[in-house]
């Protein structure tokens, strides 16, 4: 088909073989082409057929200059060397058509196999794409089961029901959560979580106890709505923002800790409860990070505000009633280290997380009472793993002011420390698994006349990447939460599924 149409547009010129440059027409002839455009002294990248040419001859090695080195583009082609030039570029494309037929009948079964696996994965798709209920949403699941108990754990009676309750049984309870992560652009996020469980509030249950298990929420087995919110980048480089009507305050900051057991509550939240007191409700935040290479370390900075109460209209989002926390944080943040500084501001209603203290007390801010809390946390951790462990620590220190009538309040909140340190390795007796101790003092009610010492041991075990058991024992002196003030051990196994 190419030798009539290129044949066609030469000029006819007299078939003389005394008027043609027959050496030309023997090297178009020969096997030996030019292997660059560059190689052709007359032809210059601004002429108007170099890609052409260079195609051809890179490409294809169907051209060939004359024995001066040019390519003499402008001069008229006879028919001789033209059928000279389309024999050498059919020659070519023979020898790759034939190269590209043994190969098809050498590795013919192998193309069999590969069509079928295509065939039957387009079918596969085809079928993912016809059952999922959306093109933007992912779900995904957790689910905790917890086999755990505390010894000598009982609640003390009041005057209704003046019987101590033993709360000390072992139990067996669930935590489920399930997220629908959704995404219009590819970096923002727009969670909905359920979530169902049915811990009792003590010993696990409660975020008052200081046994609350990091995992535990009660629901009393129903299933309801735990977030709802939208996270987006700002216009300025590094800058989330969120904004949700059930929200948490942890969420839209980052908690300064190496240290990840997943056990007691109090060791997740960098020795500070008092500021990362995972306030949960209408809310809205900003934080960024500063732009750095890959593997370097950077600032860090935000601040969120959550209404717990939000969503109630005889309070409001912003009335003191509505249960207000505004969570401010500074810090720098590496692969190897971190440290941060942060606030929290709060009204009646918030409280600070895992709180030691007597029955008519509580963590709990009173009606007219505010708090101010402050956090140091930091932490380490080695490039690789081996006996040296990661080691994390934080302190918190909390303020409560009188009530509107400017008195103390005995049912609310006092002032009060926390402190924590951490210890963690990874990989240990194999590849995926971790262990863990740790140790430290959660909030106190002030007047007390000791505070609790806390610690906890864990052994993380990676069955799979979807499963992992966690066997841990944990132990808090004089807790007032029980009966005499007890000191209380207690263990759990816990099982992970992720899906």
């Amino acid at each position: 088909m190419l030798a009539p149409v290129a044949l066609g547009m030469v000029a006819p010129v007299a078939a003389n073989a005394a008027d043609l440059n027959m050496a030309a027409v023997n090297q178009y002839s020969s096997t030996e082409q030019v292997t660059s455009v560059s190689q052709l002294s007359d032809v210059q990248p601004t002429d108007w057929a170099y890609q052409a040419l260079s195609n051809l001859v890179e490409r294809y090695g169907c051209v060939a200059g004359y024995p001066n080195g040019t390519f003499a583009g402008g001069k008229a082609m006879s028919r001789y060397e033209a059928a000279a030039l389309l024999n050498a570029c059919l020659d070519r494309v023979t020898e790759v058509t034939d190269e590209l037929k043994r190969l098809a009948n050498e590795f013919s079964d192998e193309l069999a196999v590969i069509r079928g696996r295509v065939s039957t994965l387009e079918a596969k798709v085809g079928a993912l794409e016809a059952t999922r209920f959306s093109t933007t949403t992912k779900l995904k699941g957790e689910v905790n089961f917890v086999l755990g108990g505390v010894d000598n754990a009982w609640t003390p009676g009041t005057s209704k029901a003046p019987a101590s309750t033993n709360v000390g049984n072992t139990a067996f309870n669930y935590d489920l959560r399930l997220n629908f992560d959704t995404s219009f652009t590819g970096k923002d996020l727009l969670r909905t979580r359920l979530r169902s469980g049915n811990f009792s509030s003590q010993p696990f249950g409660s975020s008052s106890s200081l046994f609350k298990l990091d995992k535990a929420e009660s629901t009393a087995n129903a299933v309801t709505l735990d977030r709802l919110y939208y996270q987006f980048p700002a216009l300025a480089k590094g800058v989330t923002l969120t904004a949700g009507a059930l929200v948490r305050n942890t969420e839209m900051t980052w908690v300064p800790t190496a240290y990840k057991s997943e056990i007691l509550d109090f060791f997740q939240l960098a020795g500070a409860p008092g500021v990362y007191n995972k306030a949960t409700g209408a809310g809205f935040g900003a934080q960024w990070a500063q732009p750095t290479k890959k593997g370097k370390g950077g600032f860090v900075a935000g601040v969120n505000y959550v209404a717990q109460n939000g969503g109630d209209s005889t309070k409001g989002e912003f009335n003191e009633s509505g249960a207000l926390n505004t969570l401010a944080q500074i810090g720098y943040r590496a692969p190897q280290w971190g440290a941060a500084f942060g606030y929290r501001y709060g009204t009646e209603g918030t409280r600070v997380r895992t709180f030691n203290a007597l029955a008519g007390k509580s963590g709990a801010l009173a009606p007219g009472q505010t708090s101010n809390g402050y956090a140091l946390s930091a932490y380490w951790q080695p490039k690789t793993s081996g006996i040296i462990p990661s080691v994390s620590a934080g302190y918190g220190w909390n303020t409560v002011s009188l009530d509107a009538a400017g008195q103390a309040t005995p049912a609310g909140a006092t002032d009060s420390q926390t402190w924590y340190a951490g210890l963690q390795w990874s990989n240990v007796f194999a590849k995926g698994n971790s262990a863990g101790f740790a140790i430290g003092q959660p909030g106190n009610a002030e007047g007390l006349d000791k505070d609790a010492t806390m610690w906890e041991v864990f052994y993380k075990y990676k069955v799979s990447d979807n499963i992992t058991v966690t066997p841990a024992v944990f132990y808090a002196s004089n807790n007032q939460a029980f009966a005499g003030a007890s000191s209380n051990y207690g263990g759990v196994i816990q099982t992970k599924f992720t899906f």
